[in-house]
């Protein structure tokens, strides 16, 4: 997906990043910096132990946020621990809470860089796969092998390719200090604390977009000063940029349950606790070429709305037409495209038995219509009224 303009705005503690194509969002992000963001780090308290599905061991852990977070007694790389109320633990956001549900954490935590991700309780060294440059791939594997410190772990990014490897060096020693530092912290803190607070996930966005990008719009004079030593790219003032690139109407529409299409069909998506569905009406099209066309143009609107809503976990789509797979292979092809550099990593599972295209994607943000709308107390969320 590409993107010209990036747009930041802070006020008091809530920010807000809409990243446009031609003026159009394609992404929208807003948080709190006083609630649990993902990536920050906590001494958290454990509050209760619970048991889940097959026996298996969780908490619930207090990090100070308005919801008690959750957390696997059982992780990848790490040892199951069996931990008692009242005991103290370092964890990770690595989900937000959304709805009803309050945050997920792990113990396995990792700090983000440029360039390298340092992961202290997983050995060894990962590079991305969208490294194409075998030549570099390597070059960067050894490096980071060479200089690896006793037992830690580090993944390449796929930006590390455009810095030197003295940067990435220099990086690996910067992760390492950040990490030291929420040690020390820990061991004099009283839970719940805030250990770590992630990068601004601006620069996230930048990194994503960045060869695309022709200017970034922020309504802080020293952050303006900061990303101009950051990238080199034009960075504007704007007092009220949400407001001066009329991106509250475009919000609302984003917040409709019903897309309609230049075709003349219309996309309408149903967000529940279970999954997100989609459904193509092809309106007054009739059957041939159109409904091909249809599909094709709502395949693209469809993984755009994804993106922006930041819709997550199983996504279920009913395309107008035959369910034919060869008739229904096109539009999962232009998903798959869409969908490729999504950070989320939504996949394309292919086609149900029932003839509808199944997405999954990774749930790590609080959806759009989370994050602006709270479930109807008269109708309880179902938007109907008793006759």
């Amino acid at each position: 997906m590409n993107a010209d303009t990036i747009v930041y705005e802070k006020k008091n503690n809530i920010v807000r990043i809409a990243v446009l194509s031609e003026g159009q969002m394609v992404e929208f992000d807003t948080f709190n910096e006083n609630t649990a963001i993902e990536g920050n780090i906590y001494l958290g308290r454990i509050t209760h132990k619970l048991e889940t599905a097959l026996g298996k061991i969780a908490f619930k852990v207090n990090i100070g946020d308005s919801s008690e977070a959750f957390l696997n007694a059982y992780e990848p790389d790490l040892k199951e621990v069996n931990m008692s109320e009242g005991q103290s633990v370092v964890v990770q956001v690595s989900q937000e809470k959304h709805a009803e549900k309050g945050a997920k954490v792990v113990r396995n935590i990792q700090i983000v860089g440029t360039t390298v991700v340092y992961r202290p309780f997983k050995m060894g060294v990962d590079v991305s796969s969208k490294i194409t440059d075998k030549e570099k791939l390597k070059a960067y594997r050894t490096t980071v092998w060479n200089n690896m410190q006793g037992q830690e772990g580090w993944a390449v990014r796929t930006s590390a390719v455009d810095f030197d490897i003295e940067t990435v060096i220099a990086e690996m020693t910067k992760l390492r200090g950040i990490y030291e530092n929420i040690r020390i912290k820990a061991r004099s803190a009283t839970a719940p604390a805030l250990l770590y607070t992630r990068e601004n996930p601006l620069y996230e966005y930048i990194r994503r977009y960045k060869d695309d990008l022709k200017k970034i719009v922020v309504n802080n004079h020293h952050l303006e000063t900061e990303i101009q030593n950051f990238i080199d790219l034009p960075v504007c003032f704007e007092a009220n940029p949400i407001e001066t690139y009329g991106l509250e109407d475009q919000l609302i529409d984003a917040l409709c349950k019903t897309i309609s299409l230049k075709s003349g069909g219309r996309v309408t998506v149903e967000q529940t606790t279970a999954c997100v569905t989609f459904d193509v009406d092809s309106g007054s099209i009739k059957e041939g070429d159109n409904i091909y066309e249809l599909n094709n143009e709502a395949a693209h609107e469809i993984a755009r709305q994804i993106r922006l809503k930041n819709l997550s976990g199983k996504i279920i789509i009913d395309f107008a037409g035959s369910k034919d797979y060869h008739f229904m292979k096109p539009v999962m092809e232009i998903l798959e495209m869409d969908l490729a550099d999504d950070p989320c990593r939504g996949r394309v599972l292919g086609l149900s038995k029932a003839g509808n295209v199944e997405i999954l994607r990774q749930r790590r943000r609080p959806s759009l219509i989370d994050m602006f709308t709270e479930e109807c107390p008269t109708c309880q969320g179902t938007g109907r009224v008793e006759k």
